[in-house]
């Protein structure tokens, strides 16, 4: 994943503001309502995707009764929730590099042109379908720390549980397996007592893209102002994120 996920944490450990944990908990509470829907119910013992969603919203501070609540929508029990849509957007950002958007609302149309717009803002266009998504694959991915379990222990587990690949990110372990694979995969840490830090089906670019450490960070921050649109949830891209890069964000 070339430093995507060392990077994710460096986000989230200068997203703790007062000013965005609003956004933040918007975000996770429609994570929280699609986990309960599609994911296998509103028991987190019985529902993995759900259970990380969870651990994410109390991570954050999420009042408990906003996590009950968001539950509830997802299972139907309540009958007044907004309805939500899921879709995947896909676009160029700067130095040519590949995104693929997607997006939980309530309008469509106000999200794709929220979008679009935003794309043209950070130096970039929204994509026609398929003109890009041809450069991802979408897998089950899992990272968390060696603390929780051995890198050789979780290479073993993974690999028998149908993953492709078990990778080290210093601390950190990666598992990458096809979409197939994520309820063994899932199961086998449950039953390892291994709760990820991060867990789902994500896009993975095929190839990654190089650039110098200026232009990356050029692409980090588009890939932030449109992650920050109230409508999206996860922006994917093609961008290999190196170390120095990586040091560059975190002397911010």
């Amino acid at each position: 994943m070339s430093g995507h996920s060392h990077w994710d944490t460096i986000r989230r450990k200068k997203g703790a503001a007062d000013a965005k944990r609003g956004a933040a908990f918007t975000s996770l509470a429609r994570d929280i309502v699609m986990a309960a829907r599609i994911g296998g119910g509103g028991d987190p013992d019985n529902n993995f995707r759900l259970a990380l969603a969870i651990e994410k919203a109390r991570a954050a501070n999420m009042p408990k009764d906003n996590i009950e609540r968001s539950i509830k929508r997802g299972t139907g029990e309540d009958k007044e929730a907004t309805a939500f849509e899921e879709f995947t957007l896909e676009g160029y950002g700067p130095h040519g590099s590949a995104f693929m958007v997607e997006c939980l609302t309530d309008n469509r149309n106000r999200t794709v042109a929220d979008v679009r717009h935003t794309f043209s803002k950070v130096g970039g266009n929204m994509a026609e379908a398929g003109a890009v998504g041809w450069q991802f694959d979408r897998k089950s991915y899992f990272y968390f720390s060696k603390s929780k379990l051995s890198y050789d222990k979780a290479f073993e587990l993974a690999i028998d549980a149908g993953a492709d690949d078990v990778l080290e990110d210093g601390d950190n372990v990666e598992i990458i397996g096809p979409v197939e694979s994520f309820k063994t995969i899932s199961d086998a840490l449950k039953a390892a007592k291994v709760l990820p830090d991060e867990g789902g089906l994500r896009m993975i670019a095929k190839q990654d893209l190089e650039l110098g450490v200026q232009d990356t960070l050029q692409v980090l921050r588009a890939v932030e102002t449109i992650d920050d649109l109230d409508d999206v949830q996860h922006v994917y891209h093609n961008l290999k994120i190196s170390e120095e890069a990586l040091a560059a964000l975190e002397a911010e």
